[in-house]
Parts: C-alpha cells; sequence; structure tokens
C-alpha cells in the first residue's frame, strides 16, 4: 500500500496511491498526479544523517564517521512532489541529495537493533538539498545549510515496508534534466536504518510520523534554476521537483 497527503480544492486529503501516481479521494474519486498537489506524506521531525556514505565522505574529504552524525530538520523545510524549490540569491553551489527516509509508525524508545523494523510504518524519499557557500563544517551543518523554507522535497508517498523487504540493498538514482548525475546503493550505508532506529531511541523518543533521513553517496553536483531534479530509489519510487530563484519563489508565497 501507498498512502499520500495531498491538497485538492483547497482541502488536505490522505490517500492512497497506486502505480500511476493516481489518487484516490475518501469519496471514491481518482485524481491525476498533476491534478492535485503533493505534500509531505509525513510531518514529523526529520533525523537526518551526514556523511553515512563512505564514498560521500571521501568525495568531500572526510573521513567516515565513527557513530551517526546527525541533525534535526524543521517541518517547514518540507515540501512536495511535483513542487518547487529555491536556489538562494548569489551563492555558488547548492547540490541535491538523494535518500532513502525511513518513517516511524509507532513510538519508539530503547529499541533494540532486532526489533527496530518493527516500528517503521513504511519508506519514502527526499532530496535535502544543500547550500554549500554556508557549510561551516560538515560534521555540524548549521541552519543556513539545511533549514530553509520549503528546500527538502519528500515523498510523493510512504510505500508499506511489507512492500521493501530489503531496505539496505537498494539503488539510488539522481537525474539533472534528464542527465544522469548521481548512482549508488543503500547497502553502502555506514549505519543501516535497524542501527539508526537503536541509537536515536536510547536517547530520545520517537514518535510516529517522524522521519529518519539515511544520508547520501557520492556524486553531488551543482544544480541552478530552471533545472528538473528527479530522485529514484528501488522499489520506492521517484521524487520529482523543479529549482527556481530565490526571487522568484518568493513572489509567490
Amino acid at each position: 500500500m501507498k498512502t499520500a497527503r495531498i491538497r485538492y480544492n483547497n482541502e488536505i486529503h490522505n490517500v492512497q496511491v497506486n502505480d500511476e501516481l493516481q489518487v484516490t479521494l475518501a469519496t471514491g474519486e481518482i485524481l491525476d498526479e498533476h491534478a492535485v498537489e503533493w505534500l509531505a506524506p509525513a510531518q514529523g521531525t526529520m533525523f537526518a544523517l551526514g556523511l553515512n556514505y563512505a564514498d560521500h565522505a571521501r568525495e568531500l574529504a572526510f573521513e567516515p564517521p565513527k557513530e551517526p552524525l546527525i541533525f534535526i530538520k524543521a517541518p517547514n523545510t518540507y515540501t512536495g512532489h511535483n513542487q518547487k524549490t529555491w536556489r538562494p540569491d548569489n551563492v555558488d553551489y547548492m547540490h541535491y541529495e538523494c535518500e532513502l527516509v525511513a518513517v516511524i509508525g509507532k513510538q519508539a524508545k530503547n529499541v533494540k537493533r532486532e526489533d527496530a523494523l518493527d516500528y517503521v510504518a513504511g519508506y519514502t524519499l527526499c532530496n535535502d538539498y544543500a547550500i554549500r557557500d554556508f557549510l561551516e563544517n560538515y560534521y555540524r551543518p548549521n541552519l543556513r545549510v539545511k533549514n530553509r523554507l520549503s528546500t527538502t522535497p519528500v515523498g510523493p508517498y510512504i510505500i508499506d515496508k511489507s512492500l521493501v523487504p530489503a531496505p539496505n540493498n537498494l539503488a539510488l538514482k539522481t537525474w539533472v534534466n534528464g542527465e544522469l548525475r548521481q548512482e549508488g546503493t543503500t547497502a553502502d550505508m555506514i549505519f543501516d536504518v535497524p542501527f539508526l532506529i537503536e541509537y536515536i531511541s536510547s536517547f530520545m523518543t520517537l514518535q510516529v510520523g517522524d522521519m529518519i533521513a539515511t544520508g547520501t553517496p557520492e556524486g553531488l553536483s551543482d544544480v541552478v534554476p530552471g533545472d528538473e531534479v528527479v530522485v529514484e530509489i528501488e522499489g520506492v519510487g521517484k521524487l520529482r521537483n523543479f529549482i527556481v530563484s530565490e526571487s522568484d519563489f518568493f513572489k509567490t508565497v
């Protein structure tokens, strides 16, 4: 099963989604992908991983971390499938990050690794854009890098975990304007989903709807206004968004 949050006729709906990205309202009405506004499918706190792929750490000339490097993203940074993301004016480098996201399905505290996936409702994708100009330290991404309004596309939907039996062996890809720019596999994660749930829940309580964004492999490149960016994870789906300039974005917000 795939579930999503959409806006249609100025109302927010929780819907089921088929393989053609058609959505079914509670009334039974079926709507095409482009007839609705896609929202982030979950609204909890996002726990995001830095440098969770060894190849990405090497790409940035860092040693792979010995323990998870986690930062938090606010819900107002989320945006949905087919929506716009903005690049700040007068910056030199903004890059995409294709990431598998585990969505928490029940409250989790002091969870053991062997039980961790029992607390996962399903999986989604995110594109955790970063503004390289403002990055002071990759081990501690600051707010200007990772917490900007509508700069984290999430979605399109949550796919039930039963449909993703091997989350630690999935291909990841990113296309910019149809050109393949990034390719990797979740098998190369340093810290996998069960480990992360055990680790985070050892000192925090994970709530229903919280998300764990598991990092990105190597293959980053700059993106600019006018670009269409698509991130894909095998067996999970594709997430598309469009980049506009800061000035153009805030004309319509």
